[in-house]
């Protein structure tokens, strides 16, 4: 593939739902370009795209593939993005990194949410965006309808430049209604001719709607238009392309990706009509040293500035960085700065993808992507850049988590695998996050959705032979106490020879919730001596973390030493520490025990339609409302939820409000747990203390 300047650059994220057909038309797009001299199906396993046995066994995109190809004098760098919300994360690298969009609709199912979703992603990176509706050959298509919604969906003007000949069966291609050309295919080639008759008032329509968006490019468009009530055909293109980058306006072309139709005037869209990186504002970022804010141009002959957007681990190559050069040339066998990790990096061989295949390049200039493999710190979202001039690129602002379980290894030999194998797919994935609960000493898994977590798993056996059940993670509760009480620790044992004896009293008293435990002693007079109060300490610190009601840590209580007594050859360490063990324990049932849960403050995105559906079940899950306001796609609702009654309601919500709703979660505080639901916990304790013990 030959270097390409930068002004022939063209880098396009392809987006939409799920099964929009965005692998099909890719696909297909590369066949034309004679990058690959097969055409795959997304059924059979075969695109180049959906490569990962994960991707050919589900059927689906999981992860953004990278499809550089040439058109004309242009060079396109086509990435696929998957359409379900599970793997969110790739659509928001790929934008990160593209100048266009190009958003595939269903003419079947039109506007579905994960497009809406995607479209307003590309709108608030202002990225220009023009719509390809795709499957005009299947039953119950219906072009107009889908132009219609891609306008409401945009929030601008939405106009046809192709009209369908035919339609679903019939579908054989198209109207150009900027040239009045009719473009008619058999194999995926186009004959030229005249359109039908019968089409002569709706390609003069839509040609009048095109001539106008084109019109409201500038004052002196405007002012010809509506003075002479026409525009030439080269205004008309100049003043569109000029609309679509100000994202003014939202082409519209038909296709049909599985017969071939329309792929060919995809792609001069996406030439024509999507902006080079020339044409884009200059990158900003942050010098490391001075925390300045800096700007680099697309430049090849300036500073280096490269962000990596995607991790890959390849079973031959091992990990590969997917970059895009923002500013200045890398090239291959040379060093580089990761101003993100403030480390070193040799790169090594740069490399492109080719179909499946990679092939080697000297160098990659500004605004085009590249490959390189083993870089030892770089992760997804560095910048690689010249050292001698440092900039921190904008990492890509990847959703949290929202669906977290509990993982353990099926047999004992793989206990010590999962870590270091879910810290290598993390490496990868930068939406899941692995962690271990420090009181529950459980290994959590969280990821986008149960699709993800259900990949993430599979991986797992795929590549490190590592299998592990799934479960709900347990609830973190904790104890504590209402009122004060006073008790007393005795412990005296007789044996055969020396003795123990250890006796203190205690006072135990509540704390404000997050004060903490605090230990005071009060002895006088030496009736505890000196050197045994620490083990009584302990003692009462280890009965606390182990709990007294239902086995959850205590917390926010103060223990105060007053009173005890010793014996001259019996007591020990070890006697007064089971002492202020029993002495924490005769205080706790009579200073009414409670358990605490955590509190989550929620803040959830809803459409209008369904506010009144998610505030009922927020209610339901013992939620409090904190309050409501107007968000970009509808209210944004405020909440406290116990922890307890979260785990599943990524799913639940997705599924009430048809995948339009998302929401956040961060730890608030902990509360009492009502007394109906406690007294099911501490039985709950209860009953796997008695197993345990049989």
């Amino acid at each position: 593939m030959k270097r390409h300047p930068t002004e022939q650059i063209r880098n396009v994220a392809l987006i939409g739902h799920g099964g929009a057909g965005k692998t099909s038309l890719a696909e297909a797009m590369l066949f034309q370009a004679q990058v690959i001299d097969r055409l795959g199906a997304v059924e059979a396993g075969t695109t180049v795209s959906d490569a990962d046995p994960d991707e050919i066994e589900r059927k689906v995109s999981i992860s953004a593939a990278l499809l550089p190809h040439e058109w004309g004098e242009h060079k396109i760098n086509l990435l696929d993005t998957p359409g379900y919300a599970d793997f969110m994360g790739e659509v928001v690298g790929a934008l990160r990194v593209s100048d266009g969009a190009l958003v595939v609709v269903d003419a079947v199912s039109g506007v579905e949410v994960q497009t809406e979703r995607y479209a307003q992603m590309a709108r608030a990176a202002e990225i220009p965006c023009v719509a390809v509706v795709t499957k005009m050959g299947k039953e119950h298509a219906d072009f107009e309808q889908a132009v219609e919604q891609i306008g409401r969906m945009a929030g601008v003007q939405a106009v046809a430049l192709q009209l369908p000949i035919g339609s679903e069966a019939d579908f054989k291609g198209l109207v150009d209604v900027l040239t009045g050309q009719a473009l008619t295919y058999s194999d995926g080639q186009a004959s030229r001719g005249d359109p039908p008759a019968e089409m002569a008032d709706r390609l003069e329509a839509a040609r009048e709607s095109v001539m106008e968006a084109a019109a409201e490019a500038d004052d002196e468009l405007t002012e010809k238009y509506l003075e002479e009530g026409a525009l030439s055909a080269d205004e008309i293109r100049s003043g569109l392309r000029r609309s679509v980058l100000a994202g003014k306006v939202v082409p519209v072309l038909c296709a049909d990706a599985l017969a071939r139709i329309g792929v060919d005037a995809v792609a001069d869209a996406a030439a024509a009509l999507l902006p080079s990186p020339a044409e884009r504002p200059e990158v900003k970022g942050t010098n490391p040293k001075s925390d300045a804010e800096e700007t680099r141009p697309p430049s090849p002959d300036a500073p280096l500035a490269a962000l990596v957007f995607k991790t890959e681990a390849d079973p031959f190559a091992g990990k590969l960085s997917f970059f895009r050069v923002h500013s200045g040339t890398a090239h291959s066998d040379s060093n580089v700065f990761n101003a993100t990790r403030d480390s070193k990096e040799r790169i090594g061989q740069v490399l492109v993808p080719r179909g499946k295949q990679q092939e080697a390049v000297a160098q990659v200039p500004a605004g085009d992507m590249g490959v390189v493999a083993k870089l030892h710190d770089t992760v997804t979202g560095d910048t690689l850049c010249d050292e001698a001039k440092p900039i921190v690129l904008p990492a890509p602002e990847l959703p949290e988590p929202v669906l977290s379980v509990a993982v353990t290894a099926k047999t004992k030999g793989d206990e010590d695998k999962i870590g270091p194998a879910l810290n290598r797919l993390a490496e990868e994935d930068a939406t899941m996050r692995v962690s271990v609960d420090s009181q529950t000493r459980e290994t959590l898994l969280a990821g986008m959705g149960d699709l993800h977590l259900e990949v993430i798993i599979d991986r797992l056996k795929r590549k490190f032979n590592v299998e592990v059940e799934r479960g709900t993670p347990k609830v973190p509760y904790k104890e504590t106490v209402r009122r004060t009480a006073k008790a007393q620790g005795r412990y005296k044992k007789q044996t055969g020879g020396r003795g123990q004896y250890g006796d203190v009293w205690i006072e135990l008293e509540p704390r404000a919730r997050g004060e903490g435990y605090e230990f005071v002693d009060k002895i006088v007079g030496g009736v505890v001596p000196r050197n045994y109060i620490p083990a009584v300490e302990k003692g009462i610190r280890e009965a606390m973390e182990r709990g007294v009601v239902a086995g959850y840590p205590m917390v926010d209580v103060r223990t105060t030493l007053y009173d005890g007594s010793y014996h001259s050859v019996d007591s020990s360490d070890m006697a007064f520490k089971i002492a202020g063990s029993m002495a924490l324990q005769a205080a706790v049932a009579d200073a009414g025990a409670v358990l605490l849960e955590p509190i989550m403050e929620v803040e959830v995105t809803v459409p209008d339609a369904q506010m009144g559906d998610v505030i009922g079940q927020i209610n339901a899950k013992r939620g409090r409302i904190l309050g409501m306001e107007p968000a970009a796609s509808g209210q944004l609702v405020r909440a406290q939820v116990p922890l307890a009654e979260m785990f599943q309601y990524a799913t639940e919500l997705r599924s009430m409000t048809g995948g339009r709703g998302s929401y956040t979660m961060r730890f608030s505080n902990y509360e009492e747990v009502p007394d109906h639901i406690a007294q099911g916990i501490i039985a709950e304790a209860k009953r796997r203390r008695e197993e345990g013990e049989r």
